[in-house]
């Protein structure tokens, strides 16, 4: 009698494992084609893992609350020989899991939830993945780097090099292994190219953008009506600046659930003490942030000599200690430079950056009116850690900044 594998299916496109959480038949019972044998959970949806034809299950691998790979042994069954002949299995054949390599050109068949290869030997190892797209500047697969030896790290830290530098360089030593002959072939490549020094500004701002982008990043938008935030601003003494009025946005509404800016600790989310913002300014070869302390609880004029104060000296990059970070979030305002869409990258110590657009011109329907009217828009950006925030938890805070800045005498 044939026997064939029941696998761990493809449960989505981005899918790479799945856990098991039920196990919903017995070793020995008899199944029915499309029966559910096992509950499985991935990280977006439960599903079941069903059974490709009637039979009898004569082993159990997979034992719940375990996560494994997709295409690894869950089970086996014990199948007749006319339901193994529909399956295209060789009559009285012991079919098993694919092995992690194939030859090219080999014949494989297609069954539900599993595919397998007449030549395979029964094995419970994990499945492993083999690159199949060429044609790439680098190799799929490559490691970039990923096993740089104790004399290596120390010749790169002699050239003021790190293995983000290096992820372009696929190894060729053993387990993917960056040996001296790939990294001395890629500083020749080097020096085929005009190369001029790096300010300690840039190198800082490279840093802090390498260390952040180790997160899982997004960024949501939505556009904003700023004629009331423009009205008020010209009755205003002294003015604010359009990125004030974000800011102090963006701090009562961060003061109204204070998880969305804290940060996640193994399995805490640790609440900010405080709301100090922090708003981006372009200096010479980089940018630095200043920080406004308790920005919730000083009304929008009394932060504005503050705020012009701190812009002048980031400038000249003469910040006080106390003005630097850490804050909770930053408010960048790259409309300044003609932008109108951006995906700000957060500061390795904070969850959140605001962003906002270039404000121009747009007909806009009025309900009161009945006709579409000229209104000035900008785009307000979010940018957030996907560990903290989820899509909706972000769109309802951009709709909380804009919905604040239509009211900005409450501000």
């Amino acid at each position: 009698m044939p026997t064939i594998p029941i696998l761990m299916p493809q449960l989505g496109e981005s899918i790479a494992e799945a856990t098991v959480i039920r196990i919903l038949v017995d070793k020995g019972a008899r199944v029915d084609a499309g029966q559910d044998l096992f509950e499985v959970e991935t990280n977006k949806a439960t599903m079941a893992v069903s059974s490709p034809c009637a039979g009898k299950v004569c082993q159990i691998i997979a034992t719940a609350n375990n996560s494994y790979a997709v295409g690894a042994s869950l089970a086996s069954m014990d199948i007749s020989e006319s339901d193994a002949k529909s399956l295209g299995i060789a009559e009285g054949r012991e079919v098993a899991p694919p092995k992690a390599k194939k030859q090219h050109g080999a014949s494989v068949k297609d069954v539900v939830h599993f595919q397998f290869n007449d030549e395979d030997a029964i094995h419970e190892g994990q499945p492993k993945v083999e690159p199949v797209v060429s044609g790439l500047p680098v190799p799929a697969g490559a490691g970039g780097a990923s096993y740089i030896s104790p004399r290596m790290r120390a010749r790169m830290t002699e050239l003021g090099l790190n293995a983000a530098d290096l992820a372009a360089v696929a190894g060729t030593g053993a387990g993917g292994r960056v040996t001296v002959e790939d990294f001395e072939h890629f500083l020749r490549s080097l020096e085929q190219h005009r190369m001029t020094p790096a300010s300690p500004m840039r190198i800082a701002v490279a840093d802090s953008m390498r260390r952040s982008w180790t997160r899982p990043l997004a960024t949501v938008g939505s556009p904003v009506v700023m004629d009331a935030l423009l009205g008020h601003r010209k009755k205003a003494s002294p003015k604010p600046g359009p990125a004030l009025y974000a800011i102090r946005a963006l701090a009562l509404a961060l003061a109204e659930n204070t998880a969305i800016a804290g940060r996640l600790v193994g399995n805490r989310i640790v609440h900010p003490r405080a709301i100090d913002i922090g708003f981006a300014v372009e200096v010479d070869d980089g940018v630095l942030v200043p920080v406004l302390r308790d920005v919730d609880k000083t009304p929008l004029a009394t932060l504005v000599d503050t705020y012009n104060k701190l812009v002048e000296l980031a400038r000249t990059r003469r910040l006080p200690n106390d003005s630097r970070g850490p804050g909770i979030a930053t408010v960048t305002n790259f409309g300044t430079f003609g932008i109108v869409w951006a995906t700000p990258i957060p500061l390795p110590e904070q969850n959140l950056v605001l962003g906002l657009g270039f404000g121009e011109k747009v007909p806009h329907w009025s309900e009161q009116v009945q006709q579409f009217i000229p209104v000035t828009k900008a785009e307000l950006t979010l940018s957030f850690d996907h560990r903290i925030l989820d899509g909706g938890g972000a769109g309802r805070l951009l709709s909380r900044v804009a919905q604040m800045l239509q009211e900005p005498e409450k501000l």
